[in-house]
Formats: C-alpha cells, sequence, structure tokens
C-alpha cells in the first residue's frame, strides 16, 4: 500500500533549499510504487522561482493544485517531510521526516534540538551537519525546581550527499579578454566572505593577464539587485584601478545547460571560493564533477566530496586546500535562532588563499590532474540511482521497512 507524504519546502525557489526540495522530490518520483507524493510549496527568504518549461515543473504544479485539493477534502497524510531549517518543523502526520542543509558553524542552536526530538527521523546533506548535530548540547536549570536539564539531539541522523546531474553544454559567449580566469558563484552574504575574495584575487594579481568570472546576486536575479550587486562591486574595483586582471559580473537566471557551458568553458579554469562554511556547496560539488579544479578551505560540509581515499583508506585532499582559523561568527553573521552568538567558522587566511590562486595558476596540470581523478571518482560514486536509493532508505527508516514489500 502507497504511503501518502507530503513534501513541504521551496521546491520552487531558486536556492539551495530549493534544489535540496527538488532532490527529494525526484527520489520520490523513483519510487512512486511506494509513495503518494504531495507537495506544500514554501518561499526561501527573498530568493526568486525557477522559470522553467519541462515535464518536471508541469507535474510539479499538477501535485500542488491536488494537494490543496486534498487538504480541503479533509485528507491525511502519512508521512512528512520538511525540508527547511529545523526552526520550521512541525508534526504534520504520523511519521514526521526532518531534512535540513544543517548548519555551517560549530553548534546548532538549542531550538534545533527541541524540534528535532519532535521528529521521528532527520536527513541531512553531509557528515559535517550530522556531527554537529550529534555534538550540539546545552544544560540548563528549572527555576520552580532547580532540576538540571540536558537537550542534546535524540533522534536518528542519516546523511545523503547530492547526486551528479548531467546536462547538454550550453556555449557562453562571455568576451573574456584573458585566456586564464578564476571563477567564483555565491550569493553576497556574510558567510561567503566576498569581499575579501576579491579584494584577495585584485591584490594577488594586479600586474597578471587573468580574469575573475563571479556569478553572484545579493538576493534574487531580479534588476534592482543587479543594480546594487553592480554598485557594490564596482566600489570595491574603484579601490584597485590600475590592476592588470579582469573582474566580470554574471547576473541573472541561467539554465542548467548554460551553467554547464560555465564550468566547461574552454577560458575559465577553476572555482574559487573564501566561504566561511556550507551546509554542502553545490556549487563547489557541480564544479567538481565538471572536471574544475577548486581552491577553498578544508572545512564543513564540502569535504564529503573533495576527498579521495588512497590503498591505506587516508582521506587525500583533490584541491587546493586554503588553510584557516575557526574563529567566532562576526556579529552581523548571527541570526537568531539559526547561527550562535557563540558559534564559529572558518576563517580562510590571506596569505595562503593567495599562494593557492598563485600555485594553480602556476602549476595547472598539476591541479588539473587532481581535478580529473575527482571528477571521476564523484561520477562514479554520487549517481543519481544510489543517491536516490539512498535517501528512500533514510525516509522509510528502520521501524517501518517491514511494512514495504520491496527490495531497496
Amino acid at each position: 500500500m502507497k504511503q501518502k507524504i507530503v513534501v513541504k519546502g521551496p521546491i520552487l525557489s531558486q536556492s539551495g533549499y530549493g534544489e535540496q526540495a527538488r532532490f527529494a522530490v525526484r527520489a520520490l518520483r523513483s519510487r512512486e510504487d511506494l509513495f503518494d507524493i504531495y507537495i506544500v510549496p514554501t518561499a526561501w527568504g527573498q530568493t526568486g522561482w525557477i522559470s522553467v518549461d519541462n515535464e518536471e515543473r508541469a507535474w510539479t504544479d499538477q501535485r500542488i493544485a491536488q494537494t490543496h485539493v486534498f487538504g480541503q477534502q479533509g485528507g491525511q497524510f502519512d508521512m512528512s517531510l520538511q525540508v527547511t531549517i529545523p526552526n520550521e518543523w512541525e508534526k504534520m502526520a504520523p511519521i514526521n521526516i526532518g531534512y535540513t542543509a544543517g548548519i555551517e558553524t560549530t553548534k546548532v542552536a538549542p531550538v534545533w534540538l527541541q524540534k528535532a526530538n519532535e521528529m521521528d527521523r532527520i536527513i541531512v546533506v553531509s557528515n559535517h551537519s550530522k556531527e554537529i548535530f550529534e555534538s550540539s548540547n546545552y544544560q540548563g536549570q528549572n527555576n520552580q525546581t532547580g532540576q538540571v536539564v540536558h537537550l542534546a539531539n535524540q533522534t536518528p541522523i542519516e546523511v545523503v550527499n547530492y547526486p551528479v546531474r548531467h546536462f547538454e553544454k550550453k556555449n557562453l559567449d562571455l568576451k573574456l579578454d584573458y585566456d586564464f580566469n578564476y571563477l567564483a558563484i555565491s550569493q553576497w552574504g556574510p558567510r561567503k566572505n566576498f569581499e575579501n575574495l576579491i579584494k584577495w584575487f585584485l591584490e594577488e594579481n594586479f600586474d597578471q593577464e587573468v580574469g575573475l568570472v563571479v556569478k553572484i546576486s545579493i538576493k534574487n536575479n531580479c534588476i534592482i539587485d543587479r543594480e546594487h550587486t553592480t554598485n557594490r562591486l564596482k566600489s570595491i574595483l574603484k579601490q584597485h584601478e590600475d590592476c592588470k586582471c579582469k573582474v566580470y559580473l554574471l547576473h541573472g537566471d541561467l539554465s542548467e545547460e548554460e551553467m554547464t557551458g560555465l564550468y566547461q568553458h574552454s577560458k575559465i579554469k577553476a572555482l574559487i571560493s573564501t566561504t566561511h562554511g556550507e551546509g554542502f556547496g553545490l556549487p563547489l560539488f557541480e564544479a567538481a564533477y565538471n572536471g574544475l579544479p577548486i581552491i577553498v578551505s578544508g572545512w564543513s560540509g564540502h569535504r564529503d566530496f573533495l576527498y579521495i581515499e588512497d590503498k591505506k583508506g587516508k582521506k587525500k585532499p583533490m584541491f587546493a586546500s586554503v588553510e584557516y582559523d575557526l574563529q567566532d561568527v562576526q556579529k552581523e553573521a548571527v541570526w537568531n535562532n539559526v547561527i550562535q552568538a557563540d558559534s564559529q567558522w572558518a576563517f580562510p587566511r590571506e596569505a595562503s588563499f593567495k599562494r593557492r590562486l598563485r600555485e594553480v595558476r602556476n602549476e595547472y596540470s598539476r591541479f588539473k590532474r587532481n581535478a580529473k581523478k575527482l571528477q571521476k571518482h564523484i561520477v562514479e560514486n554520487f549517481t543519481e540511482e544510489d543517491k536516490n536509493g539512498e535517501f528512500i532508505k533514510s525516509i522509510i527508516g528502520n521501524e517501518v521497512e517491514n511494512e514495504f514489500e520491496i527490495i531497496l
């Protein structure tokens, strides 16, 4: 008998959580013999919504409409899958599963643990997120009884990484002045540390014939956002007007095929990031499985896919690893009940980042060889079939697995 599962999340959003919700639904659709899928779409911040016209979008719209009708008729769900930060998890069905990108810092907020303990299962996208969930704990005292209360996660947590997705390359006419260009993809916020990325690139390459292509926005891909992003970028570039190196802004919607064309462009040589931390790091992952060398610190979620185990079981970094220090998050990055003021994340070291920029430029063939090895590893080990299967197993859970007369 099929389980009626409702997926609540930003499935139409152009965001990391939007892609997370879409992956979840794709995995569930791979076993429609097991699940009757319903969808409750939500927003994610002020990000825009996807504007594609394909079978997946038509099916999604149809399921959203059917869910509305089902709810009006008093229909009940067997399971819920809630794709968002834990603050927003709630009991919606007899079995409730929280699915989150997790956290980029060294601890989760107390409310996350409270909400986690209300769920039957939790799925996260990286081992970093799982480790931080399981290591975070708090103690308090009841003011009336004096009893010491210990708060920690008690809910089983499973890790399911994203799968590789294959798209035909659509060529982009970027009109780049130089043959060697770095690429940075990000939303412009405190966690991404983007001002330093631009500044350090310019200082390191002031006399070099190299470029930096930035696919960046502040909130979304609208015209107003483009103007704000352009002005913000110009204010940094104005301090380095005599540089020989170039910076190019890409702003607006790109299709999956166009993004593949960007990653595989003959003049795009490496992806760079000065991020403080990632739940997973989708642009890093996409660049890696498209064969680009990566420059980033070895902290947080992207460790799941940037290393390869050797024959002795030792993990070898297949990227240009930037040295970093764990320090308290900046005041402007604190987000009540999400990013704790007393938590830490990675601060890439300026000298190390600049040195890696130089090394990748001067010894490119060595880093490209490692990138090709990593690409092969990811393509072989992060398949849609495997990741869909892992996700389905995590949804079912051990306590209800016997109810499904299937072979997973």
